[in-house]
């Protein structure tokens, strides 16, 4: 349910983005990978992420506050995915968020965040040698799948916005060491407030927010065994438009985010049971504006289901 948002100018708070995908970005099988799932094979799972920050930008000024101590997010979500072919699959994911803020008065917030529904084609899967170079289209939709309080930076579990994803990706191999590059532009819908006026750089009677659209590149290597695989990742957002958060002024879902951060995952199959696989991974931003200067840790675990009828001797 929707609940009025009292006015909390004085604590000076920042957002703490959720990326339509960085919440999934360090794991195999998802929309920002070169990994797919053969015909038939149902890969499910679950991931917990933790983050957490106690310096953010306010515009381009690097600052803390100790009216909200350190930001702490936690996150369980599940995900999908399903081989149609060797070369179309589709992948869900839902998130279940919870927050926190260590100093202060604010209290966190938590729900469940948005359903994520992908399609990756690999159109392009060639091999030469001990090369093989592959190309990727992926399209996406995230929309809001409980009603949950969008006006509480950075304590709100999301944007409240429904975002279609479109992204171009390829992937190179040698032997078994990868470089994967990728690109993305987000449309983001409009969203409503709990109130019939705001104000972001001028005055408005409404409680509709039109949101910027963002673009994501990212670049991953590593390699790429038969039970272990593992990246280092570089990944850059950018907003179309939006506006700082003004000195000691509270955030807004429209404000100008843009973010670098830098990472690495692990993922390890087992040998004695080759359905289960376990991940680990991290990020850290490392430049950013009017976002928090997050640290995640991440842990997951899936189950492969393979729904082919033919049984390999």
């Amino acid at each position: 349910m929707k609940t009025a948002i009292k006015n909390y100018h004085k604590y000076g708070v920042v957002p703490l983005y959720f990326f339509l995908t960085s919440i999934s970005q360090l794991y195999a099988q998802t929309d920002m990978d070169a990994i797919m799932m053969n015909k038939k094979q149902f890969c499910n799972g679950f991931v917990y992420d933790y983050s957490s920050w106690d310096h953010y930008w306010e515009g381009k000024l690097k600052r803390n506050n100790e009216n909200l101590g350190t930001i702490s997010t936690q996150m369980v979500m599940f995900m999908s995915n399903y081989g149609i072919t060797d070369n179309l699959n589709v992948m869900v994911g839902l998130p279940y968020i919870w927050s926190n803020a260590s100093a202060g008065t604010l209290h966190g917030l938590k729900g469940i965040q948005d359903l994520s529904l992908f399609v990756k084609w690999r159109p392009v899967n060639y091999s030469f040698g001990k090369n093989k170079i592959s190309l990727f289209v992926v399209g996406g939709i995230a929309t809001p799948l409980s009603d949950y309080v969008i006006d509480f930076l950075p304590l709100a579990v999301g944007m409240g916005s429904t975002n279609v994803i479109s992204r171009a990706m390829i992937d190179y191999k040698w032997k078994r060491f990868t470089v994967t590059g990728s690109g993305a532009f987000i449309w983001r819908s409009n969203i409503s407030l709990d109130r019939t006026a705001y104000y972001d750089t001028e005055l408005h009677y409404t409680d509709e927010v039109k949101m910027p659209n963002a673009f994501q590149y990212q670049v991953r290597a590593g390699y790429r065994g038969k039970y272990l695989m593992t990246e280092a990742l570089l990944t850059r957002w950018i907003t179309d438009g939006g506006f700082d958060i003004t000195r000691n002024n509270m955030p807004f879902p429209s404000n100008r985010m843009n973010a670098t951060m830098i990472g690495a995952s692990v993922k390890y199959t087992l040998k004695q049971l080759t359905n289960l696989s376990f991940t680990l991974g991290g990020n850290y931003t490392v430049d950013g504006r009017n976002v928090g200067q997050s640290k995640t840790v991440s842990v997951g675990a899936f189950y492969l289901v393979n729904l082919n009828k033919k049984i390999k001797s």
